[in-house]
């Protein structure tokens, strides 16, 4: 579990997390969503501990990030896993290197012991045969899913995914928000993902915390989110088409 109480993060005179409180639970899909420059990225940096807040806790497991030591920090991150917008996949490795990076770097495991995490991983993600391609050599999608296995090959406790579904097609980004889903849940893993897709909320937002000008505007479930009154959500919500029909047939069955 991971607890947010009043987090304030400014650059200079540019205040851009403004109190935010709130929490996120294990075995769930958390999203972050909002317009650009509302905050999402620093928030996340600021749960990653790649940015410290002036003000504000964040505690994992009710463990203060800025209270811990510097070994217990480093352990700390050992369980954490994170999928980059880009992919973030290292050219010059193959794709089973790739996915081994992160137990090279926080296990003492053999590279026989690597070799066979990792290729679980890669069966897990339905890439059973890609590990002696290069990145390159990968559509988006499956770089996509070489990310996620990186991510999750040291069994973190806590998944972070920034804009997992940016650059892919309509049908890509469901096979990926449902894999992100299925392994939140077998691995009951605390899953926070930046996004600005509303396709990706409605797909897995079991929560959901919207953003505006670094504040917490709102906060609920893909459930909820079509039945609430506040404008600024609705504004984001609704600004597609296909969402502006969604909304008129709510509106139209609720009266």
């Amino acid at each position: 579990m991971i607890e947010v109480n009043n987090l304030h993060k400014s650059f200079g005179d540019i205040h851009v997390l403004k109190g935010i409180t709130t929490s996120f639970l294990p075995g769930q899909t958390n999203l972050i969503i909002g317009q650009s420059g509302s905050g999402k990225t620093v928030f996340l940096k600021c749960l990653l501990g790649l940015i410290e807040p002036e003000e504000g806790t964040i505690s994992f497991n009710d463990a203060i990030y800025s209270e811990l030591s510097v070994n217990e920090k480093r352990d700390l991150r050992s369980k954490m896993g994170m999928v980059f917008q880009g992919s973030a996949l290292f050219d010059s490795m193959n794709i089973q290197e790739n996915v081994m990076f992160p137990l090279r770097m926080f296990t003492k495991m053999t590279l026989s012991e690597m070799q066979d995490r990792s290729n679980e991983v890669l069966k897990r993600v339905n890439l059973p045969d890609a590990h002696k391609k290069k990145p390159s050599e990968a559509s988006g999608g499956m770089q996509k899913r070489v990310a996620i296995a990186r991510a999750i090959v040291n069994n973190p406790k806590y998944l972070f995914c920034d804009e997992p579904n940016s650059g892919l097609d309509p049908r890509t980004a469901i096979v990926i928000d449902n894999l992100i889903r299925e392994i939140t849940d077998e691995y009951n893993i605390t899953t926070v993902i930046n996004s600005h897709d509303m396709n990706s909320v409605m797909e897995i937002g079991e929560k959901i915390v919207f953003l505006k000008d670094g504040v917490k505007e709102w906060e609920g479930s893909k459930k909820t989110i079509f039945k609430t009154d506040n404008q600024a959500v609705t504004n984001f919500v609704y600004s597609s088409e296909l969402f502006k029909k969604v909304r008129q047939m709510y509106i139209e069955e609720r009266n």
